[in-house]
């Protein structure tokens, strides 16, 4: 276990250290991308001094670096300054809009998990033969187009020729609930309303089978890759000259080994969710906080901006450390090495 401790602590550390430069980057971009965020927020009839004023405020009168340490001494606070796009707290705003984007990305990450890991297992378990040809093929048709074009077709094929699934929006608007975690599906869950709870589900699924497409092909075909290889180990055909089923022996003895490798691209996949979620939401008209952070970055809203991609930034480096550990509690060389080390 304290193994482990000195994993975490070591990425804790490096994860600080890429969080502090991504703010330093995304500040800089933002302070040179073309306009004035002052007569941007303020629109075209404000006066040259209501335009002075805001400017004044928001310090961009002073260089870049005495901004950035005005914005540090802010965060610090817990401060991310107000958007100019909404007129309120850019914390607020985050609050609002990154649970469902969370919930979203987290759902998807689930049928990511749950179709394509069995996915991948059935084609190894039977390469070869039709399953694993029909399996490869599909797998290949997800991982070959992005996710807004499976969204479109999806809402297409299921929301307009054949009205299963509603367009948009999280819940039906009869459904009164009160937003105590912001996610829907927890919300639902506490409030003991089966019916909104349905509802909730109804809504989330097209957008997040959308989403996690992509990511259900990449982690079939990676998983079959890893089984087939595992399959060819001298301690599975020993299994296998045992007498033991071929149930038994895919999912004991060449599951286990084929997922440290995919658990890697799968982590790696499920936080590209976040960045890919925009495009998603706005197909669906998701109120999330991709949807929200393209809308402050055409305002040039420069609060909101640094806020939303260091949340995304933030989201990103915690699913990479999760998905680290998770590696280490799997795989006992990565604890004796870490050991070693110490």
């Amino acid at each position: 276990m304290s193994a482990v401790l000195r994993l975490l602590s070591r990425r804790l550390g490096i994860s600080l250290i890429v969080l502090v430069g991504v703010s330093m980057l995304i500040f800089g971009i933002a302070r040179v991308i073309p306009g004035d965020p002052a007569r941007i927020a303020l629109g075209p009839n404000a006066t040259e001094e209501q335009v002075a004023n805001l400017r004044e405020a928001l310090h961009l009168n002073d260089p870049v670096v005495v901004q950035y340490g005005y914005f540090v001494a802010d965060l610090l606070q817990g401060d991310l300054g107000v958007s100019l796009f909404t007129n309120r707290p850019v914390t607020l705003d985050i609050a609002q809009f990154l649970p469902a984007t969370l919930e979203l990305v987290l759902f998807a990450g689930v049928l990511m998990v749950g179709i394509g890991l069995p996915l991948g297992m059935w084609s190894a378990r039977y390469r070869g033969r039709w399953p694993d040809h029909l399996i490869r093929v599909v797998s290949l048709l997800g991982v070959s187009a992005p996710s807004f074009v499976w969204a479109v077709i999806l809402m297409l094929l299921f929301a307009f020729f054949l009205p299963v699934f509603p367009i948009a929006g999280r819940i039906t608007d009869s459904f009164e609930i009160t937003r105590v975690t912001g996610f829907l599906l927890v919300d639902t869950l506490l409030a003991r309303n089966g019916a909104a709870f349905a509802d909730v589900l109804w809504h989330i699924f097209l957008p997040a089978f959308a989403l996690a497409v992509s990511g259900i092909g990449q982690a079939a075909r990676l998983t079959r890759a890893n089984m087939v290889e595992t399959y060819d180990r001298p301690y599975v055909e020993m299994a296998q000259a045992y007498g033991f089923s071929a149930r038994r022996i895919a999912a004991k003895y060449a599951f286990k080994p084929s997922l440290i490798p995919s658990l890697t691209i799968i982590g790696l996949d499920f936080a590209a969710m976040l960045g890919n979620a925009f495009l998603v939401e706005a197909v669906f008209a998701w109120p999330g906080l991709s949807r929200y952070g393209v809308a402050v970055i055409l305002r040039k809203d420069l609060n909101a901006i640094i806020g939303t991609v260091l949340i995304i930034s933030a989201t990103f480096l915690i699913v990479n450390l999760i998905v680290d550990l998770l590696i280490a509690f799997l795989n006992p060389r990565i604890r004796h090495s870490e050991r070693g080390a110490s």
